[in-house]
Order: structure tokens, then sequence, then C-alpha cells
């Protein structure tokens, strides 16, 4: 070959376009391409330079070379004898001297209206070698003998080639044959470890299905905080007894919840010590058990999981309405109705779902104040962890828009909401003469009101680095009706509180009339139930809804 990887222009050459067949045919492809770009170059100091300055005399002559440079990597590309290409590099020289030429007399000697003779033919010869070199040469003299002689050498060496590739090939599928029997016992020894694999599976069920009945619980840690104000756990049975407690209390609620997981990993595989202790001692040890753990109403202790139907003094009514809707309610005993499904439903069944998913959820829900707002942290159906504020009246007013890996990266987007909504600007990026409102600058995100495709109005909260880090989760009617969503998310986020919810959460939250209400609302969204009465005080909310946490789970279902 005449050209090899070695060169970089030839590698290059190599790579992109093809493989050459002589040095030339590499060269003419750089000085056609240098010659567009000295064209360009002079076109570019034209546009910026003043006329009859001696810049512009620098572009009009990086403008006449770019045709002899391009005419030239088209003509030595041909395979010319030597005395074509030769002409073809002369006639370029010539052409050079012609604009070196130019640009010394210019612009003080070159007159305007007809320019200068003589330079103007150096020019021209030059242009005209450069033309007979790729025109009139190749018709007046035979091709390259040289090349002939290479293409013929690279031909049989190609053949050469060929012949080896044919012999490896013929080995290659010998080791195929062979390769194929291999695969075929390979897959009968696959067969069987598969067999194999799907008893040890089987028995890995039974085990799992071992564990799981011994971790099976029916008892629920509580966190409390005790007479002190000192943070503690307890460990409480479903019938009410507290089968342990932490002993002592914790400088905080998150020390407290380290002493709590250590007993969870460490309790199932103890061992028992039988410690021999003095009559006097053990006396004392039993008089000094610390303080009375506090009440389980308090809203932020965790209420026992009672869903596999302990005993109830209430009973679930599902009934049809005057409008043919099904619903469901909780009466006490006492002929109280302690709770509503808050809406009908088209059938029973759906009824019926709803009612199952309440009691499901009921007893391990935590409690949210919702004053006048609050967040919620929960884990959707794609076990992805989002979060929404939701407003007093139920409607969710700002959500996260997108889930995450997990429970502190949605914490952390949430503190972003909190940090930076407050003192966030509007702006209406679809159109460029709306006003913004400004905000108060400290903030790091900007709200952005828009109307989508499908012509409803939304609001988006961005962070400075270009995240999306809330947004309306719904559309509105009109632009006033988003930037009033955008002013109560503005007002309400800074100071909201909230609560990382499991399956589903109870808000507690005071209602137009000022009267304290609860619904239990799922993770979904949906609300399951809701108070169906307002209450004087939220210690009244909170006492129902501790009712409801204690007789919804086992509470039987009669339908009127």
């Amino acid at each position: 070959m005449a050209t090899d990887d070695k060169q970089d222009g030839g590698g290059l050459y190599r790579r992109r376009i093809g493989t050459p067949t002589t040095t030339d045919e590499v060269n003419g492809y750089w000085l056609f391409g240098f010659g567009v770009l000295l064209g360009l170059a002079g076109v570019a100091v034209f546009l910026l330079t003043e006329s009859a300055t001696v810049a512009r005399g620098v572009g009009y002559a990086l403008a006449a070379l770019a045709p002899p440079f391009v005419m030239l990597g088209a003509v030595i590309r041909f395979p010319l004898r030597r005395t074509g290409t030769y002409l073809g590099y002369l006639g370029t020289a010539v052409s050079v001297l012609g604009v070196v030429w130019f640009v010394n007399v210019f612009p003080d000697g070159w007159l305007t209206a007809s320019g200068d003779p003589a330079v103007i033919t150096v020019y021209g010869v030059g242009l005209l070698l450069i033309g007979v070199a790729g025109t009139v040469v190749p018709l007046l003299s035979d091709p390259v003998y040289e090349d002939y002689e290479r293409m013929r050498d690279e031909a049989a060496a190609a053949t050469a080639t060929a012949e080896e590739a044919g012999e490896e090939l013929a080995a290659t599928r010998g080791e195929l044959a062979s390769t194929e029997s291999e695969l075929e016992a390979a897959r009968e020894d696959l067969s069987e470890t598969e067999a194999d694999l799907e008893a040890t599976r089987d028995e890995l069920t039974a085990a799992e299905a071992v564990v799981a009945s011994l971790r099976e619980s029916k008892a629920r840690f509580e966190l409390f905080e005790d007479a002190s104000g000192k943070p503690r756990w307890r460990l409480r049975h479903r019938n009410g007894n507290v089968i342990a407690t932490a002993g002592q209390g914790y400088s905080s609620r998150g020390k407290a919840q380290q002493g709590l997981h250590s007993v969870r990993r460490n309790a199932l595989g103890a061992g028992l010590l039988r410690i021999e202790t003095p009559v006097e001692e053990a006396a004392a040890v039993a008089d000094d058990d610390g303080p009375e753990p506090t009440d389980a109403t308090d809203p932020d202790v965790a209420i026992p999981d009672e869903t596999e139907g302990p005993e109830s003094d209430a009973t679930f009514e599902l009934y049809a309405d005057a409008a043919d809707e099904w619903r469901f309610r909780l009466r006490h005993d006492n002929g109280e109705i302690v709770g509503d499904s808050g809406e009908g439903y088209a059938s029973k069944s759906n009824a019926k779902r709803a009612l199952s998913k309440l009691r499901d959820h009921v007893a391990a829900a935590d409690y949210l104040r919702i004053d006048p707002a609050a967040f919620e942290v929960f884990e959707d159906a794609a076990s992805e962890y989002r979060w929404r504020l939701v407003h007093q009246n139920g409607n969710v007013i700002a959500d996260s828009g997108q889930g995450y890996a997990s429970r502190s990266k949605a914490q952390q987007g949430l503190d972003s909401v909190r940090s930076n909504a407050g003192g966030a600007g509007l702006e209406f990026p679809d159109d460029e003469e709306a006003e913004g409102r400004a905000g108060d600058g400290e903030s790091k995100a900007t709200f952005e009101a828009y109307e989508d495709r499908g012509g409803k109005w939304r609001w988006r909260l961005v962070h400075d680095n270009g995240n999306i880090i809330a947004d309306s989760g719904q559309g509105y009617a009109s632009e006033s009706n988003a930037t009033d969503a955008v002013k109560r998310v503005g007002e309400y986020a800074p100071d909201a509180s909230a609560l990382a919810a499991g399956g589903a959460a109870f808000e507690i939250y005071e209602d137009a009339a000022d009267e304290w209400r609860w619904r239990l609302r799922h993770r979904n969204g949906n609300v399951l139930a809701d108070s169906g009465e307002g209450y004087a005080s939220r210690s009244n909310a909170v006492e129902a809804v501790t009712g409801v946490k204690a007789n919804a789970p086992g509470a039987k279902t009669v339908e009127q």
C-alpha cells in the first residue's frame, strides 16, 4: 500500500473514508479540504473588514488561494504520471506567487476598475497549469505503470490471503462441529442441574415458610415519651399487655429507635442465661422498674396492628343510600357512629373492597396533623417513595412529580421544597410578555406556570440546577387558578409538618366550621374513611381515631 496507519492523515482517511490506492489520493483529499477552509476564511475576513484596507486585501488573498488548492486536490488524486502531478504543484505555486504579489500592491497599487494586469496574468497562468495537469496530461499519456504493478501485487496478495482464509474457515467449521457436540452435552448437564435447582427451590420455599412463621408476631413496638419527656420504646401484645420495655429513657428519639432495632436484630437468636440473684437484690430491682409508660393515644405513638380480628365493641354496617350507592359505617355498641366511608360506591362489591382496605390499614396508620396543610411521605405501588402536600380540605395541592429510590431521598426532595417554595418567584416560560411574580431573592428555585397540551394550566417548581422538585399534580381551568395554587404552596409548604406514612395515614384537621375531623387516606391518595362528623376539640378527634383503630380490625360486617 502507498499509505499506512502510521501516517496520521492516511490512518484517518482509512478509518473515515476508505482504503486509499495512492499517497497522492490522501494528499489530494486534504489539499481539497484546505482549499475549502481558505475560501471560507476569506469570506469571513471580507465580511469583517472595511473596503480598501490591508485587512480586506488579506480576505481577497485567502479567497483567491481557495481555487488553486481545491483544483490541485482534485487533480493529484488521479493516477497520473509524475509529470502531471509536478505540473499541478507548479501551477499552484505560480498562483500562490500571484496572490502574494497582489497582497504587496493592494490597496495603494491596485486599480479599482481594472486591477493589475501582471498580477492577474500570473494568477491565471497558475490556474491554467493546474487545469492542463488535470485534463490534458491524462489524455496525452498512459496510466502510471507503477500503479499497475502495485495493484497487481495487491491482487496477488489478496488471493493468497483468501486461500489462507478458506483453510482457516475449514478448520473453524471442524472446531464448530466439535463445539456443537460439547454444547449438546452441556445442555443435558444443564437440564439435570435445573431439576436439582427446582428441588432446592422447593426446599428453600419450605424453609422460608418456617422462618416466616418464626418471625410472625402478635405484638408491635411503640415509640413514646415518658413523663420526664425522654423517648422510650415498649413491646405491646395485641391484647394490650406490655411484654417488654426499654427500661431507660434515651436522649433522643433516634437513640430510642437504635435501641429498638438492636432488640429486633438480637432477640430472635438470643440464648437463655439463668442468673442466680439474692432475694433482697431481686426485690430491690423489682421495685425500681422505671416510670409507667404513657397512654398510646398520643398521636406520635403507633397503635398495635390488630388485623387478625381481635374483639371489637363496634360493627360495620353495609347499606345502600337514597341514591342507590353503597356505603359503610362503623357503629359502636353504644349506638354512636364513629366512622363512615365518606363516599358512595357504585356496587356492593366495591364497597366491600374499600372496607377490606380499611381493615388492612387502619391499625397501623399513623397520625398527621393538618393545620392548614401537611406533607405525607409514602411508598407507591411501584415501591418508589413520593411525597404530597395535603390541604385540610382534602385536596392535594402539590406532589413530588416523581418517585425516589429511598425514603431519605424523598425526604430530601420535600426539604428542598420547604426551603425554596416560600421565596420562589413565578415565571411564565411559554409567554415572554406575561408578568412574573418576584420572590424574596433567597430561594434557589422558581415557580413556572404553563398551559399543557390539553389546555389546562399547571405549575412546577424548578430548582436552579434544572431539576423539577415539585409540580401541581393536576390541571387548572384558568391561569389565575394556577397562580392562586402557587401562592398557597408558597404560603403553606415552609411550615407544613411531615409524616412518613406506610400503607395509609390518619389526617386530623380543622374544618371550615372550626370543628376537628379525621380521615384515613390510602397511599394512593384515596380517602378510605372519615369521621362523618366534627368534634369540639382535637383531642376528641384523636380519641375517636383511637377507637376506630381499636375496633375496626375485628368488627363484624352486617348488611342492611
